[in-house]
């Protein structure tokens, strides 16, 4: 448990990212359409920053802190940094900028425990391993959004800085900064990894280091990636696609079917926004319960058969969101969506460390998370002409398109070539 906590400080920033940053964008009067130009930071800095951490971590070893943890660390300290200073920010451009600091630190923490877990938990105990930074993303995202709710029920926070930011905005930030470092300190002081022998010792210091030879083992590690890899990069590229969509526009979809209201309302977008962050914080408890029922789901049944089952589900959720009028029947379909976020957050790595070698663990969990990024990354710069010239500038039908794709996602992901049953716990 204790090698995942620091997995929760960062999912309470990512937490952030998916309920305050577009907020944030909106008080500074960014247009709908802009948002997800705007959001090019998360995908480009982990298409970017992931593989890279990968690749070099694989070649790590710092005597007292070891291979993954240096970067836990760096990143952590980054992360805290940009939380802390962001609600101060005054101009869009600055909160941009900002954005693609606290992505770069985001990644640097966040890529090498998908492959500390894959280094330190035996083969059997891997799911459960991996379900745990399920359990620990529901956490963190459920503070960070629950705390956005708390805040803006204070009445003296209900004024705004000058740049038009509410104050009730800043206090969840900053304690998303306390979160980020401490949890990754706990990490970092309570596990210890494996010391490689003498001889792997020798061949980490025979390898060269760099960013260059991480390029190139990327592009050695892409050419010769199993055939399940790449039908997962197909299922993501739905999957992720969805999900940005939702984060940008979910706020802008509830103040339009609750509150009858646009973002230009501010006092309805900043009740609808403060409502976004506890029905997220909902789902993520969901996706807390949720984990522990998947853990037993994936030792019974193949791993694609859990996703698929899940990602429905989340599939199911959106299609429903733009219809709701009640804002507490909000919460019904986001029992689903948890389900399927849980999922999302650990199930797909169970086919990816059962189809590539131990000794390359780190860099292909950075090429999994390309097939993240690359999805956000079309998405960016794609949705904003889809949303004007198809969708009617309308957040419902953002959500339904979204609903749609994430119902492909979950048919693709049957197709996946994998084997019929993990391994069972013991």
């Amino acid at each position: 448990m204790l090698m995942n906590f620091g997995f929760f400080g960062i999912q309470y920033s990512f937490g952030l990212q998916q309920t305050a940053i577009n907020p944030i964008f909106s008080f500074l009067h960014a247009d709908p359409s802009q948002l997800p130009i705007l959001n090019m930071a998360g995908p480009i800095t982990g298409l970017l920053v992931q593989p890279m951490i990968g690749a070099m971590s694989d070649r790590t070893w710092v005597p007292g802190l070891g291979r993954r943890r240096p970067y836990f660390l760096i990143g952590a300290i980054g992360c805290s940094l940009c939380l802390f200073i962001y609600p101060h920010v005054t101009a869009l451009w600055v909160a941009v900028l900002l954005l693609w600091l606290l992505d770069i630190s985001n990644n640097t923490a966040m890529e090498p425990f998908r492959a500390f877990i894959a280094d330190t938990v035996p083969e059997h105990q891997q799911s459960t391993g991996f379900l745990m930074q399920s359990v620990f993303t529901g956490l963190g995202i459920t503070l960070a959004n629950v705390s956005l709710y708390i805040f803006q029920q204070i009445g003296w926070l209900q004024q705004t800085s000058e740049a038009g930011i509410p104050y009730w905005v800043f206090g969840s930030f900053y304690i998303g900064a306390v979160c980020s470092i401490g949890s990754v300190l706990v990490t970092v002081l309570s596990t210890s990894e494996r010391e490689p022998s003498p001889e792997e010792m020798a061949a980490i210091k025979a390898q060269p280091s760099g960013p260059a030879h991480a390029v190139k083992d990327i592009i050695v590690a892409v050419r010769e990636m199993p055939t399940a890899l790449w039908q997962l990069a197909l299922v993501y590229l739905f999957q992720w696609y969805a999900l940005f969509i939702y984060w940008q526009y979910i706020s802008h979809s509830i103040v339009q079917s609750v509150w009858d209201s646009t973002v230009e309302n501010t006092e309805a977008y900043s009740q609808a926004v403060a409502w976004t962050g506890l029905v997220n914080g909902f789902y993520n408890v969901v996706t807390f319960i949720s984990a522990f029922g998947l853990m037993w789901m994936a030792r019974k049944y193949a791993a694609k058969y859990v996703h698929a089952f899940a990602v429905t589900l989340a599939a199911l959720a959106l299609l429903t969101i733009p219809h709701i009028g009640n804002k507490y029947l909000m919460f019904a379909p986001m029992i689903g969506f948890g389900v399927g976020w849980a999922s999302m957050m650990g199930v797909p790595f169970m086919i990816v460390v059962g189809s590539i070698p131990k000794e390359r663990y780190g860099v292909y969990m950075g090429i999994v998370n390309m097939m993240i990024v690359i999805p956000m990354l079309i998405e960016t710069v794609s949705f904003g002409w889809v949303y004007r010239t198809f969708l009617g500038s309308n957040p419902a039908n953002a959500m339904t398109f979204a609903g749609v794709s994430l119902a492909i996602a979950a048919a693709l992901t049957l197709t996946i070539k994998t084997a019929a049953k993990p391994a069972t716990a013991e």
